[in-house]
């Protein structure tokens, strides 16, 4: 697949680089530029990193980054089962678990919220960091949810974490994740704190706290650009409709009219109509004086006889 030239491989994290170090260093560097194709694109394009993670993959199995990465790059794309098989693989290599919350929350997408609930309970969550320890929480609260435990899913995400006013790079999606389970359970009150509350934590816009908050206050927002193309084309269909309407040009279209031709002609018309009154006239006083003599005539004629 192709790279942009501007991606080098000296962007990737120091330690994977320290991975790869038992690579060749033209492999190296070709697995390196694949690793920060992935890191570049999981989010905005889930395919494309899992595209690159692939190559990556052929490249350099061996290596405990490439198979996380991998790994992570299938999750994305809701490939469950090829994501877990990763992961535990790198686990293998690395002998880590900070992978644990990920891996449960695989065995919920395989539809398998029991296994996650058992991975939740396991003393391997323990060795995790404060971090993976509230992951693994938003994990087994979702599992409760899979479940239709609800009031279940709410007990798991009360915690020191969920109650502490400082904020950590978990809070807000702890925060929501809560608000979500009591909006679930018809809590819409307490819902509505919550969602206030992982708005002010949510710096990055890492959650949509923001939209629920306001979807639930009622507030509709309208995007301006879709607004002006619809009113764009309702004119292009206006514009339709008064061309398709007779044959008749337009008014910019029509030719303008010369006034003084046009009074010349109404001049002429009008003594046109004089003219043809008056000889109607002429004509119609000829015929009453012939009138008047044959009737004078016919009266003689008859005093005669």
């Amino acid at each position: 697949m192709p790279i942009p030239e501007d991606v080098t491989g000296e962007e990737i994290d120091k330690d994977v680089r320290q991975e790869l170090q038992s690579l060749p260093k033209t492999l190296a560097d070709d697995v390196a530029r694949n690793l920060v194709m992935v890191a570049r694109l999981i989010d905005e394009d889930p395919e494309g990193a899992y595209g690159y993670s692939r190559v990556a993959l052929r490249l350099a199995s061996r290596v405990a980054a490439v198979r996380e990465a991998a790994g992570f790059a299938a999750y994305a794309t809701q490939k469950y089962s090829e994501a877990l098989a990763e992961f535990r693989a790198a686990r293998r290599m690395t002998g880590s678990v900070d992978l644990w919350p990920v891996m449960a929350d695989c065995e919920r997408g395989l539809g398998r919220p029991e296994k996650a609930l058992d991975m939740a309970g396991a003393p391997e969550v323990h060795k995790l960091d404060k971090a993976g320890q509230v992951e693994m929480r938003l994990v087994a609260a979702g599992a409760r949810r899979d479940m239709g435990q609800l009031d279940a899913a709410i007990v798991t995400l009360q915690s020191p974490e969920l109650a502490s006013n400082s904020v950590q790079p978990w809070t807000a999606r702890l925060r929501y994740a809560y608000a979500d389970a009591l909006l679930a359970a018809g809590r819409e009150g307490e819902a509505r704190e919550w969602f206030a509350k992982a708005v002010e934590a949510d710096k990055d816009g890492s959650t949509d706290a923001s939209d629920r908050l306001a979807e639930m206050d009622g507030v509709e927002f309208v995007d301006a650009l879709i607004e002006v193309d619809d009113q764009d084309e309702q004119q292009d269909e206006q514009q339709d409709v008064r061309e398709d309407d007779g044959d008749s040009l337009p008014v910019e279209d029509a030719e303008p009219r010369d006034l003084t031709t046009a009074v010349d002609e109404d001049v002429v018309a009008v003594e046109e109509s004089h003219t043809v009154a008056d000889d109607t006239d002429d004509d119609e006083g000829k015929d009453a004086v012939d009138a008047e003599g044959s009737a004078g005539g016919s009266g003689r004629e008859t005093g005669q006889g």
